[in-house]
């Protein structure tokens, strides 16, 4: 044998036994379809029954944050407060002037008492009458000749009067009522420096220290009701004319070893998301339930269409939770890749259909190339292992 043909048959073997190699790493099972359940396992996240993020309303300085996260409040009770030193100072100046446009209004009305029960007509003509006089021969002689020549008009200079007066009322009471706005406005701006607990609950994130300078709309933190947990998921369109509210399905926490649980679907949105072509369906979970928010969770959903074909079971232990996406490591060419899946439903025997993400044949991973781990996975896979 020529001196090339060993080297090629040695690179050959070494290639071959290098595969071998990475493929004893891992214990594995090989995708079998078989007939499926009805229910169809959607992932979820845990939310709490009803949550509000509040921000500032105000510019300003945090000079008071009620606690950290997990701390507990009832409604009513300050959860933030924000320096109200220069609101102060501007709802001061503003009384002031409320006072001062009172006062003017009260001058107001008292011109035109004075002007209806003495009117300004009799009195206003201090000047010397044409015939040398008192002021008493010109009421009598002087204005009744001039109104009959038509020079005056007595009556209509009266209503002018009278007119003058009552519009002077209303301007000062425009300015008093502009005034009490002004008031208003302010004493709506010290009520927005104190965030007050809408609802019974818990602080779930901060976002401010005390000292920490905040404008308009900059959030402070974020306030739930958790007592009562939901599980908010988003579901095929597909399956969700099989839901109704009220209706009771099974549900899996990822927390407190993962039991079986029992929710109440809650809420189904009207519109669907346009590019994952799926619906946003909330499920009460029960109380006491361990977890809290942010924790995964899957929904198991009534799908009728699931058997009427086949679907791909493997062993629960091969699934591995990437963030909150399950997925299956499968060996490609010996090498291990990780695929993401849509779990089925749970079997008794400890397996658990698989709705996408694999076809029949894959090499799936199960575990460590040791004896023992393979014989347990033949028997829980009732079938082949691949060592």
């Amino acid at each position: 044998m020529s001196l090339a043909l060993r080297v090629m048959s040695i690179v050959a073997a070494v290639f071959v036994f290098g595969q071998l190699a990475v493929a004893q790493e891992f214990v594995t099972v090989v995708a079998r379809m078989e007939t499926s359940g009805s229910n169809v396992v959607t992932g979820g996240t845990v939310v709490p029954f009803k949550e509000v993020a509040l921000s500032a309303k105000v510019p300003g300085r945090i000079v008071f944050v009620a606690g950290e996260e997990g701390a507990s409040f009832k409604a009513g009770e300050p959860l933030t407060i924000i320096n109200d030193d220069d609101i102060q100072a501007r709802r001061r100046a503003a009384y002031a002037n409320l006072l001062a446009t009172q006062a003017a209004l009260r001058n107001a009305q008292v011109q035109y008492q004075r002007e209806l029960y003495s009117p300004s007509i009799n009195n206003g003509s201090s000047r010397s009458s044409g015939f040398g006089m008192p002021s008493m021969f010109d009421q009598m002689f002087t204005r009744p000749l001039s109104s009959g020549m038509g020079l005056s008009n007595p009556g209509l200079q009266r209503y002018s009067d009278l007119q003058e007066r009552y519009n002077g009322i209303n301007q000062a009471q425009s300015q008093m009522l502009a005034a009490q706005a002004r008031m208003d406005e302010l004493d709506a701006n010290l009520r927005d420096t104190r965030q007050l607990a809408p609802f019974d609950g818990v602080i779930i994130q901060k976002l401010v220290e005390t000292g920490t300078t905040v404008q308009p709309g900059a959030p402070l933190l974020k306030f739930a009701y958790v007592d009562y947990l939901r599980i908010q998921a988003e579901v095929p369109v597909r399956l969700v004319s099989s839901l109704e509210v009220g209706a009771f399905l099974p549900a899996r926490v990822d927390a407190g070893g993962g039991a079986i649980v029992k929710v109440r679907v809650a809420q189904i949105f009207p519109v669907a998301d346009q590019a994952r072509h799926t619906v946003t369906v909330k499920f009460d979970l029960p109380r006491g339930v361990p977890g809290g928010p942010g924790m995964y969770a899957e929904v198991h959903i009534p799908d009728p269409d699931a058997e009427k074909s086949g679907t791909i079971v493997i062993p629960r232990d091969a699934v591995v939770v990437s963030g909150s996406l399950p997925g299956v490591r499968i060996l490609v060419d010996g090498k291990p890749s990780l695929r993401l899946v849509r779990l089925g439903e749970e079997k008794a025997d400890g397996r658990v259909s698989i709705i996408s993400g694999l076809k029949e044949g894959d090499l799936v991973i199960v575990g460590s190339a040791d004896k023992s781990a393979a014989q347990s996975a033949e028997s829980v896979a009732g079938g082949s292992v691949s060592e």
